[in-house]
């Protein structure tokens, strides 16, 4: 019994011994804490807050004039559509729906564009917007001839510089944003852009610039596009509004059109996340603009190599609604209606916020938050005003002053436009 015992004592003791010794060799133990994210981190302290009247203007996902999330008719039509169908659930391609990332381009350059008809572009389905630009910047890494230099507008989403980094490019800058006007610098931008070493990449906003709102004109766009051509950059469209802007398909497509036609030969990142509300669906494309149809073939067999080990290939429920979508000629119509009536609800919560702040009695000038455009507004908020803002008023934001337009609703427009001017006045 008393073997026992010790036999026991020692098997505790040796437990014990090796479990401090794995302690002491932790694979991990080298790990730092990393940095919140600041959006989460915004909405975490959001839902901390008690305050009935609490705003969340941090998230940039589409909420009806109740503050819900909001499915499309479109899609429930689609996804019923599907569902009767009784498809099977086999892996789809390397590149994704083949008949999605036909409608993805057409939807991007318009049906009768030279480009698809030539067959002179590369369309992959990817993993929503960010996808899209990961397996774009690996892309680039591998195969750019120029140097390995983004120039990102400053300031852009925040996104754009780790997944260009991560991916082994370098980061540059070309202004874009003015704080005094609170709008866009086109002066500064052009004198950047025109200095830039010929061939790197300069990553545009095609429409509903992220985080400013702040959209070039049809006329600035040109200027850019001349200059971008003189300097012989490549250009890297970055697409996660369209539709979702103006309302109109067509002109928010405006940038990526024109630059084509004036013969440049862009790579293109597309998201539906937010004009077809297919947020957790996560779907997406990348289009690679080539000089004729062979290099074309070429592309696409290096995208599948680099798609092949990261995920071998993209899921199909959203793809399948998106297509649904975009080839049924009632649900597009529905959809053209949809996509229309959420930008419309954007633009109306701008035009009463400037409202609701001139009642107040606000003395400032408030244009730039209707001429803005697409989901995000620079306020032109300094720091110290968004944290009144947050302990005053239980009103959430960046700490760089970007609001959601789509967390304001008719219900709280008036409280924000009171508690923006309390912290301004």
């Amino acid at each position: 019994m008393e073997c026992l015992v010790e036999i026991k004592r020692s098997e505790v003791m040796t437990f014990s011994h090796l479990t401090c010794s794995s302690q002491l060799l932790s694979w991990w133990g080298g790990v730092q804490m990393g940095p919140p994210d600041p959006i989460l981190g915004v909405t975490e302290a959001f839902k901390r807050d008690t305050n009935p009247k609490k705003m969340n203007l941090g998230v940039g996902a589409y909420r009806d004039d109740q503050g819900k999330p909001f499915v499309l008719s479109c899609v429930r039509k689609a996804e019923a559509m599907i569902a009767a169908k009784q498809l099977d659930k086999e892996y789809l391609p390397i590149g994704g729906l083949g008949e999605f990332t036909k409608a993805c381009a057409q939807l991007a350059f318009g049906g009768d564009n030279e480009v698809l008809k030539s067959g002179r572009s590369i369309t992959v389905q990817t993993i929503s917007g960010t996808g899209s630009l990961r397996i774009g910047a690996n892309f680039l890494s591998r195969f750019h001839g120029g140097p390995h230099d983004v120039y990102l507008p400053k300031p852009s989403w925040g996104n754009h510089t780790p997944i260009f980094r991560d991916a082994g490019m370098q980061l540059k800058a070309y202004r874009y944003y003015d704080p005094s006007t609170c709008g866009f610098d086109f002066k500064g931008a052009l004198e950047d852009i025109s200095k830039i070493p010929e061939k790197s990449v300069i990553l545009l906003h095609a429409c509903a610039h992220n985080p400013t709102g702040v959209d070039p004109r049809p006329e600035q766009w040109k200027e850019i596009a001349d200059i971008v051509k003189k300097r012989n950059l490549l250009v890297f469209f970055d697409m996660a509004y369209q539709g979702f802007a103006s309302g109109d398909i067509d002109r928010d497509a405006w940038a990526v059109r024109y630059f084509i036609e004036q013969g440049h030969n862009i790579v293109l990142s597309q998201s539906f996340a937010k004009n077809m509300g297919l947020y957790g669906e996560r779907v997406g494309g990348f289009t690679i603009v080539c000089n004729d149809g062979d290099e074309a073939k070429r592309v696409e067999s290096q995208l599948k190599i680099l798609i092949r080990p990261i995920y071998s290939n993209p899921p199909m429920n959203g793809a399948r609604i998106a297509t649904t979508i975009l080839n049924t000629a009632d649900l597009r119509s529905l959809w053209l209606e949809e996509v229309h009536g959420m930008a419309n609800r954007i633009i109306k919560m701008r035009e009463q916020l400037v409202a609701g702040l001139k009642k107040e009695g606000s003395s400032q000038n408030w244009q730039h938050v209707i001429d803005q455009i697409g989901m995000f507004c620079f306020t032109g908020l300094k720091p110290e005003q968004v944290e009144r803002l947050t302990k005053e008023f239980s009103v959430y934001m960046t700490k760089d002053g970007r609001i959601s337009m789509a967390g304001v609703s008719s219900g709280n427009v008036g409280y924000l436009a009171q508690a923006i001017h309390a912290v301004t006045k």
